[in-house]
């Protein structure tokens, strides 16, 4: 195999004459440079110099190699700058993962963003459950998560993971046009407790304060159909299928299904991002975090 060192003494050797010069350049002693030319020749196989006098010429398979040489050591050049930069956080991969909503409405935003002021930069995105995203942190598959706190999360001292609060959002009510409470301006969750349900699966953390809701207003919700797609879920309310309880930003639009505010104190998703502290400091990962902070100031 040619190693590159020994491409650069070639290289020096041709623009300068002689192997004085060349070793000058070099910063190398002159016999220093004779030996990497002979161990170049010899992992060639050929003869890649011919003496006349104190000067070396170039054979012809000496230029060959060079002609070669130029684009090595250009491709060498462009790789030793490609790590230099990644070393210092200019260019790099972040992973993130986060549930749908959050895709749509913060990731997707933070992408089109990042893409005009971290050109270095390439997000790799994940859809994940508000409750995986965690799961897939600490295993180390991304580098940063999207959640959502319910009662399964990890507590805010879980010296694993750096929290960034993003937003919160409030549960409204989502009804068929036909439903007796259709006129109401705001929707008490006892007024409900009659109905079939349209929920989220067990697991997702919307089901969880979903549940929670209902009891605290003294009744547990009939649950029918469920689905963890939004749209499905307004959907399946619009054509009677029953009511449900949704994030604000997660409601389809447009949908047929009415939607009603609940009075205070109101269910709410509360979204934040996480990363490892190992990760928390690097370069893209604080620019990362920048931007969807910042987006999701504006929602």
């Amino acid at each position: 195999m040619i190693e590159v060192r020994r491409l650069r003494v070639l290289r020096a050797l041709a623009d300068h004459g002689t192997v004085t010069a060349a070793a000058e350049v070099l910063h190398l002693t002159p016999s220093a440079v004779s030996q990497q030319l002979a161990a170049l020749e010899s992992e060639v196989g050929q003869e890649l110099l011919e003496r006349r006098g104190r000067r070396v010429a170039i054979t012809s398979a000496g230029r060959l190699l060079l002609a070669h040489t130029d684009t090595i050591l250009t491709e060498v050049e462009r790789a030793e700058e490609a790590m230099r930069l990644h070393a210092n956080g200019s260019t790099g991969e972040v992973r993130i993962t986060a549930f749908a909503t959050a895709i749509t409405l913060l990731v997707a935003p933070a992408l089109a963003r990042l893409r005009e002021t971290n050109p270095g930069l390439d997000l790799v995105i994940r859809d994940a459950e508000g409750h995986q995203g965690i799961t897939q942190l600490l295993d180390g598959d991304v580098d940063i998560a999207i959640a959502v706190e319910h009662r399964g999360s990890p507590r805010p001292d879980d010296q694993r993971l750096v929290r960034i609060p993003l937003y919160a959002e409030p549960f409204v009510a989502v009804l068929p046009p036909s439903h007796p409470a259709a006129n109401h301006e705001t929707i008490e969750l006892a007024m409900l407790a009659g109905d079939d349900w349209v929920m989220t699966a067990p697991g997702n953390p919307i089901r969880d304060v979903v549940v929670l809701a209902c009891e605290q207003a003294g009744f547990q919700p009939r649950i029918v159909h469920q689905s963890d797609d939004f749209r499905a879920v307004a959907a399946l309310v619009a054509a009677g299928g029953g009511v449900s309880l949704v994030p604000r930003l997660a409601v389809p639009a447009p949908t047929l299904a009415l939607i009603r505010p609940l009075p205070d104190p109101v269910p709410t998703r509360r979204v934040y991002a996480a990363v490892r502290p190992g990760r928390a400091d690097h370069p893209l990962v604080t620019a990362t975090l920048a931007v969807l902070t910042e987006v999701a100031e504006k929602l």
